[in-house]
């Protein structure tokens, strides 16, 4: 998606752009023209067919059959807290920020493809609670869970 708004000429290069007066702005735009987001998940479907690949997308684990599929959890309060370290914004600012980026985002794909983002968990093999991990300690869980769960159950 970000690699669409830069060819779209948004300045999205940079960590936490989602969440910047910009980002919001391509958010909004989304909101009101589905095309970006079908687009984006056409492509991403392409990848899934051909396998052995990694997706980051909040849409995939419903239109996709096969995989193993995570939902990574965090609560909006530890995301704002997050959002003050890493963009050092006011943390009022970070929880607006955080609400409204979720409340549109859910708004989106409610519309497009009638999931409840945050909500529905049905598709989800492994739903991992990260508020009390650090980036670091969310990679290795997740790397020993695939490890254990997926690659050895591939190599049978």
């Amino acid at each position: 998606m970000k690699e669409l708004a830069i060819r779209m000429g948004y300045k999205a290069q940079r960590r936490g752009w989602w969440e910047t007066t910009e980002g919001m702005r391509f958010l909004e735009r989304r909101l009101r023209d589905f095309r970006f987001d079908k687009q984006v998940d056409a492509e991403l479907l392409k990848w899934a067919e051909r396998g052995n690949v990694v997706l980051d997308s909040w849409t995939m684990p419903w239109l996709v059959k096969n995989g193993f599929k995570i939902w990574i959890e965090v609560s909006p309060q530890e995301r704002a807290r997050r959002l003050v370290r890493r963009d050092r914004i006011s943390a009022r600012e970070a929880e607006k920020v955080v609400r409204e980026k979720d409340g549109k985002t859910k708004r989106i794909y409610e519309r497009l493809y009638g999931f409840k983002l945050g909500e529905d968990f049905s598709p989800f093999d492994l739903v991992l609670d990260t508020e009390l991990l650090s980036a670091n300690e969310t990679f290795e869980t997740l790397s020993l869970v695939i490890d254990r769960l997926v690659l050895r159950k591939e190599s049978r």
